[in-house]
């Protein structure tokens, strides 16, 4: 292996330990949820869903669970529903 990628590969590994380097300003994923997939963004600190109960209650628990799984990654320390 270069000599080089060697040295990318250790500076990668060191930048994944030191999450403070990253912050999620958008985002958009699919979720696969119990009942059906559902589209999900996170813009400007707020997420969106396409399930129904994000429609009438501006949080999910797919929101909830994405939230959990990114913590500090995110530009808000606490995201908070649109």
């Amino acid at each position: 292996m270069q000599s080089s990628l060697i040295g990318k590969i250790e500076k990668a590994r060191r930048y994944a330990q030191e999450r403070d380097r990253v912050r999620i300003r958008e985002l958009t994923l699919d979720f696969r949820g119990d009942h059906s997939n559902y589209t999900l963004s996170y813009s400007s600190g707020s997420w969106r869903c396409q399930c129904s109960f994000f429609l009438s209650h501006g949080t999910c628990s797919h929101t909830m669970a994405l939230e959990r799984v990114l913590g500090d990654l995110l530009t808000h320390a606490v995201a908070t529903p649109a």
